[in-house]
């Protein structure tokens, strides 16, 4: 095909033109499917594997429309030089201002891809930021109900251990009990035992004997009931 100036170059200018033309009402049709694609309503799951924004075909939508503007701003390219080469001044502004308007045309449609760009640049990045924060409150749940099992499982010890530290100290008090019982025993006996020696008439030596062991007898039960009450006292620590 021959682009030079003259009548010649006008009918190339023309095929151009229409070829051209025919381009930008498919990149419009192309752009508008592009978003309507985008504007479709997509899953509402925040999940990492799910679609994002779009459909499935949206990025290779704009990657054809996209591909057709480029091939449209060539042929405006061309068309600028060759309606410089036109000889006669009427018909060379004429197609001056259908070039430009083309180009203008062109420019418009580029400018409306790229905010489409952007805005779904945008989406996705809002997307994933949802989803970040969907993953770190599902994290956050998590460590709260940790917290409140380990809590439960805190006052579930507690009470355990409170319930055997009432153990040890009713079996202390039973202990305590039994040994003042036994107290009791050997003080009536004492007294038996002197009556006893009294009456048989015993020499001093033999009540003080009686006497000196009584004291032991009552050490010894006074040492048991100290050595209780600290066996309940270690027990205790031990278990808190």
């Amino acid at each position: 095909m021959d682009f030079s100036g003259g009548g010649g170059g006008g009918a190339s200018l023309s095929e151009m033109y229409q070829s051209a033309r025919r381009l930008l009402l498919s990149a419009r049709d192309g752009v508008a499917r592009v978003e309507r694609l985008a504007s479709a309503p997509t899953s509402s799951s925040y999940s990492s594997s799910a679609p994002l924004v779009g459909g499935a075909g949206d990025p290779a939508a704009a990657e054809e429309v996209r591909r057709v503007v480029a091939q449209i701003q060539g042929l405006c390219a061309q068309m600028d030089r060759l309606w410089r080469s036109i000889p006669a001044k009427g018909q060379r502004d004429l197609w001056k201002r259908k070039v430009e308007q083309l180009s203008e045309e062109v420019d418009s449609l580029k400018e409306t891809l790229d905010k489409h760009s952007f805005r779904q640049r945008k989406r996705i990045l809002e997307a994933k930021e949802r989803a970040e924060l969907f993953e770190r409150a599902n994290g956050e749940s998590s460590h709260v109900l940790q917290i409140f099992d380990d809590e439960a499982q805190a006052r579930q010890s507690a009470r355990t251990s409170a319930r055997v530290l009432d153990e040890a100290y009713e079996t202390g008090v039973a202990i305590l009990q039994k040994y003042s019982d036994q107290r009791d025993r050997l003080k009536s006996a004492q007294r038996k035992a002197l009556d006893v020696l009294n009456t048989v008439g015993l020499s001093n030596s033999v009540l003080k004997l009686i006497e000196r062991r009584h004291r032991v007898d009552k050490k010894i039960a006074y040492g048991g009931m100290i050595i209780t009450v600290m066996l309940m006292v270690a027990f205790w620590r031990l278990t808190h």
